[in-house]
């Protein structure tokens, strides 16, 4: 049984997140149930549990969900493309709506849509469910993002040849994990995809590339720029709180101060709950509630006089609403993308997520990787290998290495999102460019283009600025010439 223990530190690093004709062959059968709506057609693939071993296990299968819409599609006869989401670490439901991207551009490049689940999360678990996937000590070692990338060449290679769709260009999109995943399946099948979409990439938050603090910084620079006494109030806060828990009856005065829940532990337990309200703020300030904004205005807001826990305070309730008690731990509970990723990052995604001493508007909170080695030996008996994501896909002097051998990526990143500090921030080549945004957040730029957005990002609607002209355009090629 897996231990799912969660440390600050973890938490810290959680704060991170067909068409009409017939397809009748052996790996595919439609899930009706799953439809989003009718321009939306569920399938699901026999996929391959192991693609890189030869033991008896390895020709095990699993039953892997895509979904594809071909309201836009031009079709084989004319060469028309293929925009393909990549998956990431949840199930891939809310995404058919979100993922507004693809949809608001098929129709002018008339292009088949197709979204692939990512193997182990949503209906893609070999075992039907991450708590049995994760307890089971073999099945998860076939949980990376290696065998994922090869899931997703195997179901692509697959409809081409259904569909005698060889010469239709195959552009991939993801976000986040989803949008790494996007830039190294270009570097690892550039012989299926002809270019990639990297929204909100941290694929150099890896291996000492990125300075730890490079997230919580991000965060501090949107709450000073939204506000310079917010950011004072908070960056005072954390003193205070330990002050007051220091004293008589300290814990309890906070808890009915912060009106939490639950009982008081430590005050670690208060401040790492604050900690993940700025932090997923940041991250996802967008319109129209943009949450820096908010939490600012309640903050400063207060009458002449209130003390800085009372200013606190008021930043909660502007961002939660008025409750009659508030869950300290509502960010700890286990969830499907939670428990995958604790395995992934004990596997092979270890991020380095911390900060020092007066370098952000936080308490230090350096990483710790002896801790986290201990946390997952604790959690699942294995050892984090760092160093394996740079290894096997690159990172270190990534200018140089990428220039040499890679093409036709996009690395899209929102300047608001914290994440963005790990990211490809600027243009390494002709064709391995770097779009920013600089009030984007959290892959703002692939959720549906709306007129509230940013003006950073309605300047892209012209076509020839949209990041997948500027793919086909890298590719000397444009949509009406296939």
């Amino acid at each position: 049984m897996v231990s799912f223990r969660l440390s600050y530190q973890w938490l810290l690093l959680f704060s991170f997140l067909l068409f009409s004709t017939s397809i009748s062959a052996r790996k595919l059968s439609e899930d009706p149930n799953t439809d989003v709506s009718d321009d939306f057609r569920t399938f699901f693939y026999t996929q391959t549990l192991d693609h890189f071993n030869y033991r008896p296990e390895s020709y095990t299968t699993f039953k892997q969900r895509y979904v594809i819409n071909s309201k836009y599609w031009g079709g084989a006869n004319e060469s028309a493309p293929i925009f393909v989401y990549l998956g990431s670490e949840a199930p891939l439901d809310r995404d058919l709506n979100s993922i507004g991207f693809l949809t608001d551009n098929a129709a002018h490049f008339k292009a088949l849509l197709v979204y692939i689940e990512h193997r182990f999360y949503g209906k893609s678990n070999p075992l039907g469910s991450i708590d049995k996937a994760i307890e089971n000590e073999e099945m998860r070692g076939y949980f990376n993002s290696a065998q994922a990338l090869a899931d997703y060449a195997e179901v692509l290679l697959y409809l081409k040849k259904k569909l005698h769709a060889q010469n239709s260009p195959v552009i991939v999109v993801g976000g986040s994990y989803g949008g790494m995943l996007a830039a190294w399946f270009r570097l690892k099948y550039p012989h299926i995809t002809l270019g990639a979409l990297a929204s909100s990439a941290p694929i150099l938050y890896f291996n000492d590339i990125t300075p730890q603090n490079g997230f919580y910084s991000v965060v501090t620079k949107d709450f000073k720029d939204a506000s310079e006494s917010c950011y004072e109030t908070i960056q005072k806060s954390w003193s205070e709180i330990d002050k007051v828990a220091s004293k008589p009856n300290g814990l309890s005065n906070l808890r009915q101060r912060f009106k939490t829940c639950s009982t008081l532990k430590d005050s670690s337990e208060l401040k790492a709950y604050l900690d993940s309200i700025y932090s997923q703020a940041a991250q996802y300030n967008a319109p129209p509630r943009y949450p820096v904004t908010g939490i600012c205005r309640g903050i400063d807001g207060e009458s002449e006089g209130t003390d800085i826990l009372g200013r606190i305070f008021a930043g909660v309730v502007a961002n939660k609403g008025e409750r009659s008690c508030y869950d300290i731990n509502e960010y700890k509970y286990p969830s499907e993308t939670k428990m995958g990723w604790a395995w992934q990052q004990c596997s092979e995604m270890m991020m380095p997520i911390g900060r020092g001493v007066d370098d952000t508007m936080f308490p230090p909170e350096p990483f710790n990787s002896n801790s986290f080695i201990e946390d997952c030996k604790s959690m699942f008996g294995v050892v984090p290998r760092p160093h394996w994501v740079s290894t096997y896909y690159g990172g270190q002097d990534i200018k140089l290495v990428l220039k040499r051998f890679a093409s036709n990526i996009i690395f899209s990143n929102g300047l608001k999102d914290p994440y963005s500090s790990g990211g490809v921030l600027e243009d390494i080549s002709d064709s391995i460019l770097s779009v920013q945004t600089v009030d984007g957040s959290h892959c703002l730029d692939i959720l549906k283009a709306r007129e509230i957005d940013p003006h950073c990002l309605l300047g892209l609607e012209s076509f020839e600025f949209l990041p997948i002209w500027k793919l086909y355009t890298m590719a000397g090629t444009g949509p009406d010439e296939f």
